[in-house]
């Protein structure tokens, strides 16, 4: 059966999160939902149905430039236009939510397990700004961003990040290879990028949250470390609010979509 990848970004504002839920609204049941409407296919669970399958989950509030679904459709005829499947989606959906592509792949290809790599940066403005209220976090604090830098070198030393991850997790590993991370200053914000093959659920929230606490000198840069290696989530701070966080890409083998 023909598989197909949609490339999809939204800010996350009014959404549940990424994944569908029972009872909530999400980005995954907004663009199946476009999807049964432009292709005319019935709710019914059947074999004429399609069920997308995500890359990357994002939790409530938070936002992407770059995220993807993929799915399987016994009728590709119906995909044959790709710019007017794009149009179409996009003035079917809500105007947070875009479509940015469609590809048609390889049968075994899978949108989650053959990501190489996610990049995800949180966005701190310390001066108000009305304009960055939805999609960045006000930390109206002295930082001392020699230490915040220190502290993001010190996370691409370790593998195990057992204590940025919430409780409630299906992991069966907390390592994750850390290729990124660093803070920068950038269009009246600091910006806290990190990329890795893999992250744990509320993993960078926590690492940005436990970062500000070394910038404010209310930990050490040892204190810091010494939570890593403690493998312990009640040590770290989860305190980050979801909407200073963007997943900007999630990154395939080369050649990938033209395979």
């Amino acid at each position: 059966m023909p598989r197909y990848f949609i490339e999809v970004s939204y800010q996350g504002t009014n959404y549940s999160g990424f994944q569908s839920q029972l009872n909530a609204n999400t980005i995954q049941a907004e663009v199946e939902k476009a999807m049964r409407v432009l292709l005319r296919v019935p709710v019914t669970g059947g074999p004429d149905d399609f069920k997308l399958t995500g890359s990357s989950r994002t939790d409530a509030g938070v936002h992407a430039v770059q995220n993807f679904f993929h799915f399987d459709i016994l009728q590709p005829s119906l995909l044959k236009e790709k710019g007017h499947f794009v149009y179409k989606m996009n003035a079917i959906l809500p105007n947070d939510i875009a479509i940015k592509n469609l590809y048609e792949v390889k049968e075994n290809y899978h949108s989650r397990f053959d990501a190489v790599s996610r990049e995800y940066s949180y966005f701190i403005y310390q001066q108000k700004n009305p304009f960055l209220n939805n999609v960045a976090y006000y930390f109206p604090y002295k930082l001392d961003l020699q230490s915040l830098q220190q502290a993001a070198i010190i996370v691409k030393e370790y593998n195990d990040f057992t204590s940025f991850s919430k409780r409630n997790t299906q992991a069966k590993t907390f390592n994750c290879q850390i290729l990124t991370s660093e803070w920068i200053e950038k269009n009246e914000c600091l910006i806290y990028n990190v990329e890795a093959n893999r992250f744990l659920r509320g993993m960078v929230r926590a690492l940005t949250a436990t970062m500000l606490m070394v910038g404010r000198n209310k930990l050490s840069l040892n204190d810091f470390r010494v939570i890593i290696e403690k493998k312990d989530c009640t040590k770290a701070n989860f305190a980050a609010p979801p909407h200073g966080l963007f997943l900007n890409a999630v990154k395939y083998p080369g050649e990938y979509f033209t395979a």
